[in-house]
């Protein structure tokens, strides 16, 4: 048992040592699927620069960027799911699970007629894509239910069977010297196993649904807040892509693995607080955003101190020299983790535009570098600078300092005076 009170979320209350020991295990499972899951998205990367020209690296790092985008689908899913299901204990969302990856299967591959030529990847890379991204979306559904349900030890199981299909494959198909299309045609076989392995994962501890089921309101709020996220903080790898040389570009894709890992090396923090941030507690929000802060100041400094040997972990040997860029791409990648914690606190307090700091943000980046000059350290600093501006303004969003000490009933979605 991972979680005191299970399914049905029963009155009676574990014992506080109890529950410590539950929380920290679960901390303690979560960070470590979380560092599998980001150590396997940095090897694709990383192989695809051992592996691949500096023309297929840019491209390649196009398609993760994409595929990022589009599976944002699954996070947006899960932190849908597993809101809700703090707030309707036991409520199915099944059907809500297979649309939300029809529609982004079907949105990828409508794309490979205006993306195949613009970014120059071959169309049948973007229909593989489009497959990929459907199998990875599907697994948020089982994702938050277990997030929701705050069975953590399973959670991070579940975390780890979907890094491991996501990126396995497509490692693989490095590592075997398959090319581009090849890796994408093995990674995409191997992430159609992920929700086969999720649905074996949770049948034994499934149940017959109760309460209400899940809106399409609430998975399209949690959807768009992390698409827009996701599109904001990829936006320069796009740009770049579009703007820079194909040296450059490749130069470029390497300095935002630091950003990525940045971003999401302190995943763990929001995964456990999104259950309490459900219920609206401002300690969980502040213990949140300190932890992820400090996560962020080791990481800049660390890139400050060894930026040579960061950029040449990331890229190869080749790339060592440009390590005096390292602090400003992770403290892009910092400022972005911070925007993701309180993009949580939004869509938890239940904000109907959780997104609009991000597409401002989006929309700021666009205007910016078309105005500067298109070079690397350019698009660089506009990326810090967007980053920047996207974290104030949704710090100043309403219902992440104005909540007034209220906060969302589970059962009724009411306001009841805060406990805590």
């Amino acid at each position: 048992m991972d979680q005191a009170g299970g399914r049905g979320r029963t009155a009676v209350a574990a014992p506080a040592g109890g529950t410590a020991r539950r929380i920290g295990a679960g901390a303690a499972a979560v960070a470590i699927a979380s560092a599998v899951a980001s150590a396997l998205g940095y090897l694709v990367p990383v192989l695809g620069a051992r592996t691949l020209e500096a023309s297929d690296l840019g491209a390649l790092a196009t398609v993760l960027a994409i595929a990022g985008i589009a599976a944002v689908p699954s996070m947006g899913l899960q932190i849908a799911v597993a809101v809700h299901r703090v707030r309707q204990p036991g409520a199915g969302a099944q059907r809500a699970g297979w649309l939300t990856a029809a529609v982004c299967t079907a949105l990828v591959a409508l794309l490979t007629p205006v993306a195949g030529p613009l970014l120059d990847v071959p169309a049948t890379v973007i229909l593989l894509l489009a497959v990929y991204t459907g199998a990875i979306v599907a697994a948020g559904r089982w994702l938050g239910e277990l997030q929701g349900d705050e069975r953590f030890l399973l959670l991070a199981v579940g975390m780890a069977v979907q890094a491991v299909g996501r990126y396995g494959g497509l490692s693989a198909g490095l590592l075997l010297g398959a090319g581009l299309t090849g890796s994408m045609l093995i990674g995409t076989a191997t992430a159609l196993l992920i929700p086969v392995a999720l649905i074996l994962l949770t049948r034994s501890s499934a149940g017959t649904a109760t309460g209400l089921g899940i809106t399409a309101r609430q998975v399209f709020t949690a959807c768009s807040a992390t698409l827009a996220m996701l599109v904001v903080s990829y936006a320069d790898l796009l740009l770049a892509r579009a703007l820079l040389p194909a040296a450059a570009s490749g130069a470029y894709a390497v300095g935002t693995v630091l950003t990525k890992g940045a971003i999401w090396a302190p995943q763990v923090v929001t995964v456990l607080a999104l259950p309490r941030l459900a219920h609206g507690s401002r300690r969980a929000l502040l213990v949140a955003v300190g932890l992820v802060t400090a996560s962020g100041a080791v990481l800049v400094t660390a890139s400050a101190l060894a930026g040579g040997l960061a950029f040449g972990a990331a890229g190869g040997p080749d790339y060592a020299g440009l390590g005096r860029y390292a602090p400003v791409f992770a403290a892009t990648g910092a400022l972005y983790a911070l925007v993701f914690v309180l993009v949580n606190a939004q869509v938890a307090a239940g904000s109907r535009w959780p997104s609009a700091p991000m597409w401002a943000g989006c929309a700021v980046l666009v205007a910016a570098t078309t105005v500067v000059p298109h070079t690397f350290t350019a698009i660089m600093w506009c990326a810090t600078g967007t980053a920047l501006l996207v974290l104030v303004a949704t710090a100043l969003m309403p219902n992440v300092v104005g909540q007034r000490g209220l906060r969302p009933s589970p059962s009724s979605g009411t306001k009841v005076p805060e406990s805590d």
